[in-house]
């Protein structure tokens, strides 16, 4: 369990402040040469690097949509990629899109490729794939880029006050 003092970033000290168990799990950010997609997927490679033996379906990667003209939270396996029409169907919308990067950074607090599910400025529905359910713990990012956090996933939706729903479908790799 991480101590008061780990609490480096928004996330990590709201986990700590309610006394969530959870591991800070850093991770050499080389692999993130710019802005783009793909951090997910150099989160894991960079995690494998460093010693931890993750599957790519236990690591999750957070993503901002525009769900009828407001925000809201998705959380899906990096082995994945987030459907678009299951997050409206979630959300109780007709039409999600993905949200603008710089609004996304704006409305979490975030920098894109390190936003976190957990202790954003402006709490937002969140939607947490239920492949997460299948697991004893899932990482997500910590608030920046180069920094996962593992919980269990009952405690990421409980500190989140998230649901969960299917809102991923695979990816062929």
């Amino acid at each position: 369990m991480a101590k008061r003092g780990d609490a480096g970033t928004p996330a990590l000290k709201l986990l700590a402040d309610r006394g969530v168990v959870h591991t800070p799990r850093p991770y050499a950010t080389s692999a993130h040469a710019g802005d783009g997609p793909g951090f997910g997927d150099d989160a894991v490679r960079a995690l494998r690097e460093a010693g931890l033996d993750v599957d790519e379906h236990r690591v999750f990667k957070t993503l901002l949509a525009d769900v009828d003209g407001r925000l809201v939270c998705a959380v899906v396996p990096v082995a994945g990629m987030l459907d678009l029409k299951a997050l409206a169907a979630a959300a109780g919308g007709k039409k999600a899109a993905m949200a603008d990067p710089a609004r996304a950074q704006r409305s979490s607090g975030y920098v894109v490729g390190g936003i976190s599910p957990i202790g954003q400025r402006s709490a937002l529905p969140t939607y947490v794939d239920t492949s997460a359910e299948g697991f004893a713990t899932v990482l997500v990012s910590a608030g920046r880029r180069g920094l996962q956090v593992e919980l269990a996933p009952a405690d990421l939706l409980a500190v989140t006050g998230a649901r969960t729903a299917p809102v991923s479908r695979p990816v062929s790799r």
